[in-house]
């Protein structure tokens, strides 16, 4: 399982709830729960269906600032398209 924590100030709103519940119940797998007295949305995941830039530019969309608390996980990360140059000793 793969969790992940949102502070969006303004979450808190009725309508920018009902907006997220919109946009996050199309994504398979991810369930998730707001913390409407802090600004926090608890994502968790079966598998990584979306990535960091994924969720947050679903905040953006409803126009909130979505801010990581704590590491982002590393399934969530874009993988590079390069690999370290390993030199020889």
């Amino acid at each position: 399982m793969i969790e992940i924590e949102i502070y969006a100030a303004g979450v808190r709103n009725l309508e920018k709830i009902l907006e997220l519940d919109h946009e996050l119940e199309a994504v398979p797998g991810l369930r998730y729960k707001v913390d409407s007295n802090h600004d926090i949305v608890y994502l968790d995941f079966d598998e990584p269906t979306l990535r960091i830039q994924e969720i947050r530019s679903i905040f953006r969309k409803i126009g909130l600032d979505p801010r990581v608390v704590g590491a982002v996980p590393d399934e969530l990360n874009p993988k590079s398209k390069t690999q370290p140059l390993h030199l020889p000793s």
